[in-house]
């Protein structure tokens, strides 16, 4: 593989490699690990948790809504006809976490313990977290996640006859704790 292909790829060796994702900063994923969602002959499956242990586990999960100036300020002043988004984005974000197994295909049902979804206001919208808590055999990032996008989805749908042009991105976990693989925490 020539450096400029490793540096596309993010492959060993190369002085630009980034993490997961493509995030850099964070260490290059090992050649060695596979994905645990695929067996030998390549096939997708849902894997076994059945031995892991049950622990408490935590997720936190952020993204963003960007919107014009008069969509800010027709939210903040409450003159939109369909009433409070962020309220409405804050409960679709807590019933999403909850079926987060129905909607992504191989993630495990889970007993939530704790789901919370915040919207704070910034000057070209707003910043969705969700914090979502278990105990139980795997982790809750999905969950965490799934909540966010589902709650900026809400923001737009209730939104979206004023502006359409609002942009949801940024979508990421923040940190998680829990598990065999314990505590990671992203750097911003």
């Amino acid at each position: 593989m020539t450096r400029k292909a490793r540096e596309r790829s993010g492959a060993k060796g190369s002085p630009r490699a980034t993490g997961p994702g493509g995030v850099q900063g964070t260490p290059p994923i090992q050649e060695k690990k596979r994905l645990t969602h695929v067996d030998e002959a390549g096939r997708v499956r849902m894997v076994d948790v059945g031995a892991k242990a049950v622990t408490a586990r935590e997720a936190v999960a952020r993204g963003a809504i960007r919107m014009s100036a008069a969509t800010v300020r027709a939210i903040r002043e409450g003159t939109l006809q369909k009433g409070d988004p962020l309220q409405a984005a804050r409960l679709a974000g807590i019933m999403a976490a909850k079926r987060t197994a129905d909607l992504v295909p191989l993630c495990h049902p889970l007993p939530l313990t704790h789901v919370s979804v915040d919207l704070h206001p910034r000057k070209d919208g707003y910043e969705i977290e969700a914090r979502v808590k278990t105990s139980a055999q795997t982790g809750v990032e999905m969950e965490a996640l799934t909540a966010v996008a589902v709650a900026a989805l809400t923001v737009y749908d209730m939104v979206k006859a004023v502006d359409r042009a609002m942009v949801i991105g940024n979508i990421r976990l923040i940190e998680k704790r829990g598990g065999k693989s314990g505590t990671y925490k992203r750097r911003e």
